[in-house]
């Protein structure tokens, strides 16, 4: 079964056997579980791409595996793909988990921009539907970042009142953009970003091979991230960052041809992983000049920048809710940015 919107290159978290750089979360899930005494909801959280829900799969296996929590190995083995619970996870036939994503639109094919309250309903259906199993029920929400209002508003009636023998894992990217009173019914469990040999290794995994000249470029932009360590290297990421090195450093008319190169690569045709990839390094840029700019004491560039980056962001955020024309946007906030 394939995930929607899984990355080129990628392994599907519920089919990845093997999880790197987590080795005290997993013996502190392990151990929690053993004891009886885990909370019903975990808020699994750190930088996207860095290994939470794999962590989040291999546990619900584990639970699903060893349903008496006093018989269970006080660590987590990496998942059994021919095992039936690893068949019906990989499968989704399982009847003892839920995983709630953004659903694909029927009409387009495209992955939806966001977690609906039609998708939380499948909460409530499913545990009405195995409300006399008596086995572990798990929802795994993934990620809770991309819920709407409404959405988030019905997860946390859920989360006041749980069934028994149930058990949420809400996955974030961001945790300081859910309800706060999302954050406070559930356990936090802090993921931090790989490190350089964990990042290797999870390459290694996927059957992609870092050339030398390739690492410290790694080491500086995925920030221990595999999702952004593929989208570097089978998506032509770095060579977008570059080409916008070069339109911040040029001058007139080299300036323009490149920034016209730049918005053509951006708005093609599947260019969606790219854009996206590209907006939050711009977003991370334009922060991170303003922050710059406060350090250094100029408080009137830094508010400049801050405004401009909140303008851009919502110009970018306007123009992909009406579809507008994606080159022509990407023009305007690369001659605003130059400015």
């Amino acid at each position: 079964m394939e995930a929607p919107g899984l990355l080129d290159g990628a392994i599907a978290p519920v089919q990845n056997t093997q999880l790197f750089g987590h080795q005290a979360e997993e013996t502190f899930l392990a151990k929690a579980y053993r004891s009886g005494k885990l909370h019903h909801a975990l808020l699994i959280e750190g930088p996207e791409g860095i290994g939470k829900a794999t962590l989040a799969f291999r546990f619900a296996h584990h639970v699903l595996s060893h349903p008496d929590p006093e018989r269970a190995p006080d660590m987590l083995a990496n998942p059994d793909p021919q095992s039936v619970v690893g068949r019906q996870l990989a499968s989704g036939a399982s009847h003892n988990l839920l995983h709630i994503t953004r659903p694909v639109d029927e009409k387009s094919g495209r992955v939806k921009s966001a977690i609906t309250i039609e998708e939380i309903r499948r909460v409530g259906h499913f545990f009405s539907q195995t409300s006399g199993t008596g086995n572990w029920r798990i929802v795994i929400i993934d990620p809770a970042d991309d819920m709407n209002r409404n959405a988030a508003n019905a997860v946390l009636k859920v989360l006041e009142e749980p069934p028994k023998r149930s058990l949420f894992l809400v996955l974030s990217h961001a945790p300081g953009k859910l309800l706060p009173t999302i954050r406070s019914r559930c356990l936090p469990l802090r993921l931090a970003p790989l490190t350089s040999s964990d990042l290797k290794q999870a390459l290694d995994h996927l059957g992609l091979a870092v050339q030398p000249d390739q690492t410290d470029m790694l080491a500086t932009l995925a920030k221990g991230s595999v999702s952004q360590a593929l989208k570097l290297l089978n998506y032509g990421g770095a060579d977008i960052l570059a080409a916008f090195r070069d339109i911040l450093s040029a001058d007139g008319v080299v300036a323009r041809r490149q920034m016209h190169k730049l918005a053509d690569a951006l708005s093609g045709k599947d260019s969606d992983v790219i854009y996206q990839f590209f907006i939050e390094h711009l977003s991370e840029y334009l922060m991170q000049e303003a922050k710059s700019a406060a350090l250094q004491g100029d408080l009137h560039r830094a508010d400049a920048q801050s405004r401009l980056s909140s303008e851009i962001i919502e110009r970018l955020t306007i123009a992909s809710a009406y579809n507008l024309d994606r080159k022509q946007t990407l023009l305007d906030v690369l001659a605003d940015v130059r400015r």
